[in-house]
């Protein structure tokens, strides 16, 4: 009995440590479950299964840059007190316009986005279920489109909760069940070190535009960026800690690249040395198959599934959460608006469902429609975190505005590379 009673507050302490940790990266946490979802397990795996790790390259030039613009965006968050919207609105010339036009690209991008996602893992809960069914038809329109119903009204449920530390505790479970199922799949079908390193390289293969943009999309999400300082201010986070942002703003990024880059490398090991390419969202998992049976397959689906709840949880919040940066710089997650712009944009994500779409093109073609708001998302940073009169001491410096500068000429870039590729797309015979 004794012995007992010594070792659970051990257990405990570092049980409580261990949540400590998680909670303190809250804010990173938050972001991670924009930036990652069912988009980037889509965009990560095709393009590893066709391309192999030819575009390694473009995740960590764009995990890169996203690391910059959540340090921008903290830093002006914590030292001003404002958040973006507010800033955009109320700092920089044609303000209510910027602010308007970036408040209409995230949600309309990310919305687009939310019907994919829910297309695809609730397609993905389809076919696990299959698994266990095998009677099961391969294809069931109705089944399909009543888990999607099931799944978006179970998470509109939770939101109704209206509390941001209940609604950081469910990111931060389903973003750990994520990044440990891609990890466990990764080593599974490692390919060569040499391989991976040559990923590095820059290289766009034949007929590989659409998918780097889909790839700057899902990684350089808009929303990370206008909503982490709503999430800073929602934390309490100010002036005194702009080394915890900081660290918290790394942090984020290292997990990104880690988690969409060990999906990457998963998909090269099953898939590209076989010469296969990816159809639907279980042929990555029936490719590990082999290598370790259906503990494989469960291992990733559950991966892919906490990545779509994940991404669905947050997405669902966007409209109300930058109309309220808008009106007066705070989150409001317990009004009647609140609940009304979730409720419609539940709506807008069963579209997919609805109309049966290709959940896997759908989810690539709404990834690249994410990329046309970045440029004005990071001119607008640009402009706020080199306002001294503000910023003092932590304004921008010259290594930050090079790589803020770069950012913005990369997403330029990827824009028209998308629409290269959106244009390919629908044209090719």
């Amino acid at each position: 009995m004794n012995s007992t009673n010594q070792i659970n507050p051990k257990n405990q302490n570092l049980l409580t440590r261990i949540g400590l940790i998680l909670l303190s990266v809250g804010p990173g946490i938050f972001c991670i479950g924009y930036t990652i979802g069912t988009g980037s397990v889509t965009s990560m795996a095709k393009a590893g299964s066709q391309y192999g790790m030819q575009l390694l390259w473009v995740l960590f030039l764009s995990v890169f840059f996203s690391w910059l613009l959540m340090e921008a965006y903290g830093r002006y968050a914590v030292v001003t007190g404002e958040t973006a919207i507010f800033a955009f609105k109320h700092r920089l010339k044609f303000g209510k316009l910027w602010a308007l036009l970036t408040i209409f690209g995230v949600v309309m991008g990310q919305w687009s986005a939310l019907s994919g996602i829910l297309g695809l893992t609730s397609n993905a809960i389809y076919e696990v279920t299959r698994l266990f069914i095998p009677g099961l038809s391969e294809t069931n329109y109705w089944a399909v489109l009543g888990i999607a119903l099931f799944v978006i009204l179970i998470l509109y449920g939770l939101l109704l909760v209206g509390k941001y530390s209940f609604f950081e505790k469910v990111l931060i479970f389903f973003v750990t069940i994520m990044g440990l199922s891609f990890l466990i799949s990764m080593f599974i079908v490692l390919p060569p070190a040499k391989e991976i390193v040559k990923g590095f390289i820059p290289s766009i293969p034949p007929g590989g535009s659409l998918m780097v943009a889909a790839f700057v999309g899902t990684t350089m999400a808009a929303p990370t960026f206008v909503v982490r300082p709503l999430i800073l201010k929602e934390k309490g986070w100010g002036k005194s800690n702009v080394r915890e942002q900081s660290n918290d703003a790394l942090t984020s990024a290292i997990l990104m690249f880690v988690i969409s880059g060990s999906i990457l490398v998963a998909a090269t090991g099953a898939l590209f040395q076989e010469g296969k390419i990816i159809t639907k969202i279980l042929d990555m998992a029936y490719a590990l198959e082999p290598a370790a049976g259906k503990f494989a397959v469960a291992i990733f689906m559950l991966g892919a599934l906490s990545a779509g709840i994940s991404s669905i949880f947050p997405i669902l919040m966007v409209a109300p959460l930058l109309i309220g940066d808008y009106r007066n710089g705070s989150m409001d997650t317990k009004s009647k608006l609140f609940k009304r712009l979730t409720a419609v944009a539940c709506i807008a994500g069963l579209m997919v469902p609805v109309f049966g779409t290709n959940p896997i093109m759908a989810q690539i073609a709404t990834q690249v429609v994410s990329v046309f708001v970045l440029p004005l998302v990071i001119f607008g940073i640009i402009v706020l975190v080199n306002k001294r009169n503000l910023m003092g001491k932590q304004s921008a410096g010259y290594l930050i505005n090079i790589g803020l500068v770069a950012a913005f000429i990369f997403s330029i870039i990827i824009s028209y590379n998308g629409i290269l590729g959106i244009k390919n797309y629908l044209f090719s015979p």
